[in-house]
């Protein structure tokens, strides 16, 4: 996983949407700068137009993004550029407390997710400005993914990489259970089956303990959204109305509940460990698979070692509901004195193929064509299998991907994880829970 008007117009997000995102346990929300700063002190630069640039993101991440922020000053001598970084817990809450006291950054990475949120409250700028004038280039790109940066009709960020969901799985025990290597059109019904095998094995983990087939997805939105996708269904209609029904999550967390009672897929203690790779029952030894995406994915393969590959996401009846979606996307804030240098910096980012060398697969396929099949060249191990896996479905055919979701969504996603949970401790049934997760997320889209 991750996620279109005048700025002058909107007010910026309120309170509560601050609140929502602190809530979600991200990290607390303080004034102060994010992780790490670098650049000038602030206000006008002594060379002339100052920006002020802040992403999330690893300390590999982070030293690309700098060495490509490093080019663009040079190639544009009179803007100087500071840059913040930090996790993404601790950025998110950080840019709500901005976003609330009147201005982003310049120039900000955003999740999929925080687009309508930000682009309704008038915290970003349309783009489109600066794409018809030619200062943002967007003619590698796909026009179907370049939807995911849209809100009510207009292009307010751009996707930095190209993402896709998959399984992490782990091949030396998948060959022990005589299961083969996932295709493209393997289905949910093979994916249980293949979990069921491998807790029959009876495997171990270092610490003495049962390896599951893989860990219990049912918390996770991202998992639920391609298994509704698969069966011809949508997570959100529009962006104001729920494109499921209490019957279709009911089947979903039944499925996932049933496995786990099986002994099929990890236990409920060591699912909710999982906010990390190495935090995550796949990660301890104790499944043999974790549903993720392609860009945290060589994660596994420096823990579990070369057996580890990545597999599709399930299908049903051969129906794929993985869809390329942007890892993170950057967007202009809307009260940015420096409109035109800001818009410099985007386009450079994402089009220029010096700092696309630089920046490599750090936020997975860069969306600009060219650059990624120069960029292409020099993967090797887990980032060219990756980089494989995207061609290999989009030649077996992925649905378009929806455009960014509504505000509300922050507050769902977390909702759905929360709900799950008491699914997953025996608290609830997983039809009283879908009818109260839909309750929830019908008042959060009203609001």
């Amino acid at each position: 996983m991750v996620n279109t008007t005048d700025p002058a117009r909107r007010r910026p997000p309120g309170r509560r949407a601050v609140l929502t995102v602190a809530a979600a346990g991200l990290g607390t929300v303080l004034a102060l700068p994010l992780g790490a700063c670098s650049g000038a002190d602030g206000g006008a630069s002594s060379r002339g137009v100052t920006l002020t640039f802040s992403w999330w993101g690893n300390d590999d991440r982070a030293a690309r993004t700098e060495q490509a922020v490093r080019l663009f000053e040079k190639e544009h001598p009179g803007v100087t550029v500071r840059t913040s970084n930090s996790t993404y817990g601790s950025y998110l809450p950080k840019l709500a407390t901005q976003a609330a006291g009147g201005g982003i950054p310049d120039v900000a990475q955003l999740d999929y997710r925080q687009i309508s949120q930000y682009a309704g409250g008038g915290a970003i700028r349309p783009l489109a400005p600066f794409v018809r004038d030619g200062t943002v280039r967007t003619s590698e790109m796909d026009a179907a993914f370049l939807r995911t940066g849209t809100f009510d009709g207009r292009q307010y960020a751009l996707p930095m990489g190209r993402g896709i969901t998959g399984f992490a799985y782990d091949s030396a025990v998948y060959r022990k259970a005589n299961i083969p290597d996932p295709r493209p059109s393997w289905t949910w019904q093979d994916w249980a089956d293949a979990n069921r095998r491998i807790a029959a094995l009876g495997l171990k983990s270092p610490n003495g303990r049962p390896v599951a087939g893989a860990n219990d997805g049912g918390g996770n939105e991202d998992v639920f959204e391609n298994w509704l996708r698969s069966r011809g269904g949508q997570f959100y209609d529009g962006q104001n109305r729920l494109g499921f029904t209490e019957d279709d999550l009911t089947a979903f967390w039944t499925f996932c509940d049933t496995l786990r009672a099986q002994g099929a897929t990890a236990q409920a203690k060591d699912t909710v460990q999982a906010n990390t790779t190495e935090s995550s029952p796949m990660g301890r030894r104790l499944a043999a698979a974790d549903f993720t995406w392609d860009a945290p994915f060589p994660g596994y393969t420096a823990l579990i070692g070369d057996s580890t590959h990545f597999a599709p996401t399930p299908t049903t009846d051969g129906r794929q509901g993985a869809y390329f979606k942007p890892s993170m996307l950057l967007s202009i804030g809307a009260h940015t004195e420096h409109p035109e240098e800001a818009a410099q910096l985007v386009d450079f980012l994402l089009n220029d193929q010096r700092a696309g060398d630089i920046l490599g697969t750090t936020r997975a396929t860069p969306p600009n064509r060219a650059v990624a099949a120069r960029v292409a060249k020099t993967l090797k191990g887990p980032e060219r299998e990756t980089y494989e896996y995207q061609r290999r479905m989009e030649e077996y055919g992925l649905d378009a991907p929806p455009s960014a979701p509504p505000p509300g969504d922050v507050a769902i996603n977390l909702a759905f994880n929360r709900t799950y949970q008491r699914v997953l401790f025996g608290l609830t049934t997983p039809r009283r829970a879908a009818r109260e997760l839909i309750s929830q997320a019908n008042r959060e889209l009203r609001s």
